[in-house]
Parts: structure tokens; sequence; C-alpha cells
């Protein structure tokens, strides 16, 4: 059997995996980076490319305040306080610095911003993620540092006996099976299970029916590593899906969201049945009850104008190019092409837009377009569109438990020595929902202090 050494091992190749790795080198150490598929970027490179970040140069230039203190309030209140805080507390302290860093290393981020799920101000800042991911790759590669191994997926964890650190992996190669030991720990960046309809349907019955979206490699390989080891995990009941995914479109995988610039969600009966400036997730729990877990975004002119081609998920024009959004003159013939009951749709949206005029839904206590965010809008001015809604799973924000250096903890809440972890393999971080970005975020924020956190306690021991 083939046998490899490294100081640090990463086992996944999207963003979490390559911030790590990249981290590793720039902290002086030498790392292995390997990813089971043969080609890198995982869900990251299939994202929509919005990261959540705070006090930034594009904010300042587009004259929005923000403050780690509001991206932390925010942070709780969209995870409905079940967040763990010290995470919280890593994301907040570190993000900013990441932000610069992935500038330095030449990520491009668009120079609008957007506020979206779980912000109370323009906050997504928004890349091509599978160009970051690349760029990413090519800089652990030009580092000297960081050797890359393709096709070659992680099976097992080592490590001697129950009290002994983790050693290295298991793994099979293009050329068969091999070891790789280390001596500074492994990172598991090795992503979600979303493609692993067993463990979704274990954790979330109530998604069997949804749409699955996310890198073929997710079937969480990582958590599963871990939790031989005894890992405890956290968040498992709040898998979600994320709402404005089309039912039947397969041509791309992002959502539509012009529920967060002033549209209201109706179901096939023509009510609404939410507060639509919650959480994208809330909203895809909210959309999974209704009649054939499909929903309608009902918007008009000045709402659709308002979208901006920039932000993927508030690109309303594309999906109309693609033809998946319904338009009509007047909104009896758009309740007629979308076949919702007219007398309905038509009571439903009077009585929102007299909402709308007191600043304040009273049915559903809607107040604002998104999270704290946006004021109300009335839908009257023609023509009128409609976006077929359901919920899809892109990711499954849970995971393993980790504490706020990433290190992996087990069932009796102690440390998995040489364990770390980062991406969406961990949990604890987003808690009940979700905030636009904060996936991406998390990521490259907590790829990077997981591979700072196992070379400081490397070198640490070494000095011991």
């Amino acid at each position: 059997m083939k046998q490899l050494r490294t100081q640090l091992l990463v086992v996944g190749g999207g963003l979490a995996g390559f911030s790590a790795a990249l981290e590793a080198a720039e902290q002086g150490a030498e790392a292995t980076l390997i990813e089971k598929l043969d080609a890198i970027g995982g869900s990251s490179a299939m994202s929509g490319g919005c990261l959540a970040f705070a006090g930034t140069d594009v904010q300042q230039a587009c004259g929005v305040e923000d403050s780690n203190a509001l991206l932390k309030r925010d942070l709780i209140e969209t995870g409905q306080h079940d967040n763990d805080p010290s995470l919280v507390d890593a994301y907040v302290d570190h993000q900013l610095e990441t932000y610069r860093w992935l500038r330095a290393h030449g990520v491009e981020f668009s120079q609008s911003i957007e506020a979206s799920s779980g912000q109370s101000v323009p906050r997504v800042h928004t890349v091509d993620p599978a160009d970051m991911v690349r760029l990413l790759a090519a800089r652990c590669r030009a580092s000297g540092r960081v050797t890359v191994l393709m096709s070659t997926p992680a099976k097992r964890l080592l490590r001697h006996d129950e009290a002994s650190p983790v050693t290295g992996v298991t793994a099979v190669g293009p050329d068969g099976d091999m070891t790789i030991q280390t001596s500074d720990g492994v990172v598991l960046a090795s992503g979600g299970f979303c493609r692993n309809p067993e463990l979704v349907n274990r954790f979330a019955p109530q998604y069997a029916e949804a749409v699955f979206v996310g890198g073929s490699g997710n079937v969480g390989d990582g958590l599963l590593m871990a939790w031989k080891l005894g890992a405890d995990m956290r968040d498992m009941a709040y898998i979600k899906g994320t709402f404005g995914k089309h039912p039947v479109d397969t041509r791309n995988n992002h959502s539509c969201l012009a529920v967060y610039k002033g549209a209201i969600a109706v179901n096939q009966e023509g009510l609404r049945f939410v507060d639509e400036s919650i959480s994208y997730k809330l909203l895809g729990d909210a959309v999974m009850r209704q009649s054939y877990h499909t929903a309608y975004q009902i918007f008009d002119q000045p709402i659709f104008e308002s979208g901006d081609d920039r932000v993927r998920i508030l690109d309303f024009g594309r999906r109309m190019e693609e033809g998946l959004i319904v338009k009509a003159d007047t909104l009896e013939a758009l309740a007629r092409q979308i076949e919702v009951p007219w007398d309905a749709l038509r009571e439903t949206v009077e009585r929102y837009n007299r909402g709308a005029d007191a600043g304040h839904d009273p049915q559903f206590g809607r107040k604002t377009l998104v999270h704290n965010h946006g004021e109300l809008r009335r839908i009257e001015q023609g023509p009128f569109y409609a976006y077929p809604s359901t919920a899809a799973v892109f990711g499954t924000y849970c995971g393993l438990r980790i504490d706020h250096a990433m290190r992996v903890i087990d069932v009796f809440g102690e440390c998995i020595p040489g364990l770390y972890a980062a991406g969406e393999v961990v949990g604890g971080f987003h808690g009940g929902a979700y905030m636009t970005g904060s996936a991406l975020g998390k990521a490259a924020v907590f790829g990077r202090l997981a591979a700072r956190s196992a070379v400081a306690a490397a070198a640490a021991a070494q000095a011991a």
C-alpha cells in the first residue's frame, strides 16, 4: 500500500479546503489536499456566489453602514438564537480580514451590493464562485507548499486508539489504496450530504420530496468518518430547503428571490401563507406545507425592474429570458395562466396592498422586504409576473460540532485531537435558519481558522 506523509492534510477541494490549504502554506506549513472527484469546486462552485461580509470598502462606496455588531445581531436573530455563540464570534471577528485576504489573492467582487435573507443592510458580496475556487487552487499550487491529489477519496480517519490524536487517513488514489500520515492533523472540508438520500431522510424526512441540488460528491463521507470516532453533531434538526427554486427547470441551480424585492408568495389557492421577509430557509419550510410543495412569487413591473443582473438570486431578466417567469398584462390574466382562482388572488393582492400602505401587513406581520431592511411595496403596475417556486436542498447547513478553533468535539464534549473541520461539514454556526452569504463566507473564514489552529497546535506540541 502506498504511503505518503504531510504536515497538514485537507480533505475536500472546495472553498473551505483551498482556504485551509493556502492558509497553512502562508503559516509556513506543507499541506496536502485530496479531492475525491476529478474536478475541484464542489458545492462552492455551484453556489450563487454570495458572501456575507460587514464593513467592506464596497459597502462604504455604496453608502452602506455596517459593523461587526450588526452582523452578529443579524446572524443570531436569523439563527433564532440557536447558534453556537463562539462560532458566530469566530466568524464576525475574522470575516473582514478574510474579505481582504481574498481580495489580496485576486478574488474580484461585484461593486454592487444587495440585501438578502437575514440582512438588516445590504451585505451580499458577489463573486464568480467557480473562478474563486480555481484562483485559490492556483495560489496553493504556486506556493510550492501545497500538493493537490485529485480523484482521491478519503475512506477512514486514522488514530492508534480512542485517546490518541488523528494521524491521517486511508484513501484510494488513481493507483489504488494508500495511507496519508500527518504531523499537524486533518482538516475535514468535505461538504455536506444533500446527495445522500438515506442521510437526508434520516434527519429531515419532511424534505423527502424536495429538489436536491449540490456537489455530486456531497454524500456525507467526512461526516461519517468523524461520526465513527465519536464526533458530536449540531443543527441536524435544521436541515432545510431554500425557497425560490423553479420546480421543473434543470438548466440552472439557483433560486430566484423576488420576494426580497417586494413580491408576495401565494399558493395554488391564490392565498399568501407566510411573511415573505424571513430567511429563505424558513420560506422553504413553509412552501413544503403547501399543495404540490409549490408557490408563485407574484410581482409587478417596478419590482421586476428593481432586480439586479449582477446578483444571481435577483436576476429577474435572466429568468425571463429562460422562459421561467410567467408574464401577463393584467393580474386577472396572470391568474388564468398560473391556474389560481382569480377572486382569491385579487383579494390577496388588495389586502396586501392595504398593509403596504400602512407599513405593516397584519395578516402575517411582514414589515420589511427582507429581515430588517426595505419598505413594503404595493403590487399594482402592470405587466404582472409570477415565478413558480419550490424548495431545493442546496446544502445541509449542519454537521460536526466544532469549537471556536475549529476542533471537532466528541459526544462527551471533548476535542478529538488532531481533527479539525470547516465549511458545510460543520454545524452550530447557522442555527435555526440562514443568512445569505454566510455559507460561502463560513467556508473561507473557518477554513483559514482551521489551518491556523492545526499549525499552531502542532508547533506548540513540538516546543513542549
